[in-house]
């Protein structure tokens, strides 16, 4: 019956193209920082541009790969201004700073927000296109400069994505830039660059890379290669999220969640995530919740809301979390999936609603209206999702 089954879920993928966009090169393991000199000479360049963030800059993490860099002869400048979330204008100015000098190549060091405002940097170098049209989907002509990333967290996969996420403040709301020319050349995944990550950071990346594997392997968009990195992904994350909560030294746990992240930006440039981050948007675009903290919030309610029709789905994801369901039905093994969600945000001291940010049912016609405008996400969610749907949703959070 299994294989029967199988058959059947499978024959699907065979109706429409599928393709797989990644990174040139990845380059992973304890210590493989010290690569950074030999990357960039690859490149043949000599003026390089770091852009990171504040908190990665004052734990030292710029220092070393720096110091290579230039005892390599590499003229290296350091941008360390990114703000968590940035808005368009942030990130403007930023771009502003760029342009005072002549770069090769950018690299991007820190979690998403330093990455994507790199990826997006190195384009709009290369490109005779501003910001602001990007926003308003102008094609990108041309790639941008070489670029490098190196992710000091595990949580957004921005490292392997063709996506930047900017904050839009007039309109309240998250909005991406998604072009094949933003996808990165280059990615170092060194564990030792997060151990100092503190638990409330490592839970909230974490949460975000696990939502990314979860949704992308139940999305409309969903293929075999999206498939093989969610189930990875979601058992690599599922293992290690509370040692790496617990023991930020745990080197063995800080590495399978960069894999784990790094897989879920995978399943993203193939498939697509859904309505957890439509509905997440809104709240960092509003409320300025940190991006991970929504989707964490939200991941358990969507879930459940999407069961209906895919419980054969949720009872892989079950089983990948390592949860023990063979014995169970498909619907019983999906609901035990959506209570362990629950208990993984509990026994990380992640909220279990919104009200610590007021948000009350006053609030609810704002929220429903700027989630219901991300329709890129929406449709691809398993299970249609109108404005009712969505306004039950964020009222079982308030």
């Amino acid at each position: 019956m299994a294989l029967f089954r199988s058959f059947f879920h499978w024959r699907r993928f065979f109706m429409s193209l599928y393709s797989l966009l990644c990174p040139a090169r990845i380059i992973a393991g304890p210590g493989s920082i010290e690569s950074i000199a030999e990357v960039v000479a690859d490149f043949s360049v000599s003026r390089v541009l770091i852009i990171s963030d504040q908190g990665v800059a004052r734990a030292g993490l710029i220092d070393h790969p720096k110091a290579v860099l230039e005892k390599a002869g590499v003229t290296v400048t350091v941008l360390d201004n990114t703000p968590p979330e940035p808005d368009v204008g942030q990130v403007q100015a930023i771009l502003n700073a760029a342009r005072q000098q002549s770069y090769e190549l950018v690299i991007g060091i820190g979690g998403g927000s330093a990455m994507d405002v790199a990826k997006i940097v190195a384009v709009l170098l290369n490109n005779d296109v501003s910001l602001r049209d990007l926003l308003n989907k102008a094609p990108i002509v041309r790639r941008g400069i070489p670029t490098l990333m190196i992710p000091t967290t595990a949580g957004t996969g921005s490292e392997a994505t063709p996506n930047s996420i900017l904050l839009v403040p007039e309109d309240e709301l998250k909005i991406g830039i998604v072009s094949a020319k933003l996808m990165p050349d280059c990615v170092i995944l060194d564990p030792k660059m997060t151990v100092g990550l503190p638990p409330a950071i490592t839970a909230s990346t974490g949460m975000d890379a696990l939502t990314h594997a979860i949704e992308c392997y139940t999305s409309k968009k969903g293929n075999p290669f999206s498939e093989l990195f969610a189930l990875k992904a979601i058992t690599l994350i599922s293992r290690s999220i509370r040692r790496a909560f617990t023991n930020g030294n745990d080197l063995v746990a800080r590495h399978d969640m960069m894999l784990g992240a790094l897989y879920g930006g995978m399943c993203i440039a193939t498939s697509s995530t859904t309505a957890v981050h439509a509905l997440a948007y809104p709240l960092g675009g509003k409320y300025r919740i940190a991006h991970g903290i929504s989707n964490a919030i939200l991941l358990p309610y969507v879930m459940r809301f999407n069961m209906v029709g895919n419980a054969d789905k949720f009872r892989d994801i079950a089983m990948a979390m390592g949860l023990d369901v063979l014995s169970l039905t498909a619907e019983s093994a999906a609901h035990a999936m959506i209570d362990s969600l629950f208990a993984l945000n509990r026994d990380m001291a992640i909220p279990a609603d919104l009200k610590r940010w007021n948000i009350t049912a006053a609030n609810l016609d704002t929220l429903v209206d700027g989630a219901a405008k991300v329709t890129r996400l929406l449709d691809n969610n398993p299970r249609p999702m109108n404005k009712n749907d969505i306004r039950a949703i964020y009222a079982q959070l308030i």
